[in-house]
């Protein structure tokens, strides 16, 4: 039998080959911690890129408004502090504190979306989607889809052996979950409603609604949609206008700019803070039309970058969805993924053009501190499902310590 020859000390492995360099990939991303990772490090990434962005886009309005340049950014910056703590916390819970919360969740949600309706409410560009208690202002819809995701998943992983029947499929999650876009579209927004409406048929999908009653519920959100759509002037305008020939200075204002944005950055872009369109050329260039400034500035390499950790936050909560056994992480991991990229793709789409304008932020991008919260704290809950995957909290036990491993970095530096 022929034996094989010991390394010599110090000798210098062979270069790892094509296929073992690809297996070696394909080794990390089936491991039981991977979808944690690239949950915390896509959504990372986002935050610090949108909070650049936001300094960028909003300074020469702040200053023309005789204000400090740094105040929007100051402002979301604040919002982002407040945010990581919240999503820590939301990392760290067990799965079993979410199901007890969905019942009160979804009642408080409801309640905070009552208010906008009351004095405590006003508008904000023609919907009135905000309430202000002393100080304190906020959007509670972006509470609803919070809310909602969890409220689904509590009640469809409960009654999923009986989805297959119509009764059980639709009742009480489609009438419920209709409420509350119901809710939000009495403050006239559509915008939200729509992201909404898109998270109530990702839940529903991963639930394994038949396609019959998911067919049938679609045409009753379609049919609700053009019902609110067409007797809106408004919004008849910006569908028009977006499917035909419209007044460049009109309705066409913002969806021109915002290209002649993207066309300007080219491959590379002018560089950040080269901007031309944010000097008051392109309406909400720091919320909505964020993602034009990037294509300006940053060029294709940023959209696509962005693009690129979006697509990310995709595949890892798609991944948590395929590998966890928990029927209620796996609707409630699906009702926010559509959430977030759903939305995502809503605001891009409008930015490039194959969307009317609607008026939906970019997520964690986009200026704005209700969404940003809440969506860091949907994402810090849907971390802590990716904890909970098989093996992943024993591999993350695991690991050393941060304080062992530096130790040892400096006895290793000292010795």
């Amino acid at each position: 039998m022929a034996q094989t020859t010991p390394a010599r000390p110090g000798a210098v492995e062979p270069p790892a080959t094509g296929r073992s360099r690809a297996g070696s990939l394909l080794g990390q991303w089936d491991s039981a911690v991977t979808s944690y990772y690239v949950l915390t490090g896509a959504t990372a990434l986002l935050i610090v890129l949108g909070l650049v962005m936001v300094l960028s886009s909003s300074s020469v309005e702040s200053l023309a408004a005789n204000e400090s340049p740094y105040a929007v950014f100051a402002t979301q910056a604040q919002f982002a502090l407040i945010g990581v703590p919240i999503m820590f916390v939301a990392s760290r819970l067990p799965v079993r504190f979410y199901t007890a919360v969905a019942w009160p969740a979804l009642a408080g949600a409801a309640a905070l979306q009552l208010l906008t309706l009351t004095p405590l409410g006003f508008a904000v560009g023609g919907n009135r989607g905000w309430i202000r208690i002393g100080g304190f202002t906020m959007q509670p819809a972006e509470v609803v889809k919070l809310a909602l995701a969890l409220w689904l998943g509590a009640v469809l992983a409960r009654k999923r052996p009986l989805l297959g029947e119509w009764r059980h499929a639709l009742v009480p999650a489609v009438p419920v979950a209709g409420g509350m876009v119901g809710l939000v579209m009495l403050g006239r927004d559509l915008g939200t409603a729509l992201v909404i409406i898109v998270l109530i048929a990702g839940a529903l999908f991963v639930a394994g609604i038949p396609l019959r009653v998911f067919g049938f519920a679609g045409v009753i959100a379609g049919a609700g949609v053009a019902a609110l759509t067409i007797p809106s002037e408004n919004r008849r305008k910006r569908i028009f206008s977006w499917l035909g020939e419209c007044d460049i200075t009109n309705e066409c204002y913002q969806t021109e700019h915002g290209a002649r944005a993207l066309a300007t950055g080219g491959w590379g872009g002018v560089g950040l803070g080269g901007s031309a369109e944010k000097w008051s050329y392109l309406p909400e260039a720091h919320n909505d039309f964020i993602f034009a400034i990037i294509g300006e500035e940053l060029g294709l390499i940023g959209t696509l970058l962005v693009l690129g950790l979006f697509a990310l936050l995709a595949l890892a909560m798609f991944r948590i969805v395929r590998r966890h056994p928990d029927p209620f992480v796996k609707i409630t991991t699906g009702a926010v993924a559509c959430w977030v990229i759903g939305q995502a793709l809503l605001n891009i789409g409008v930015v490039i053009g194959l969307a009317p304008v609607i008026g939906v932020p970019l997520p964690l991008v986009s200026a704005g501190g209700s969404a940003l919260i809440m969506t860091m704290t949907a994402l810090g809950m849907v971390i802590s499902f990716a904890r909970a995957e098989p093996g992943a909290a024993e591999a993350l036990a695991a690991r050393p310590h941060v304080v062992r491993r530096s130790l040892a970095v400096l006895g290793r530096i000292r010795a």
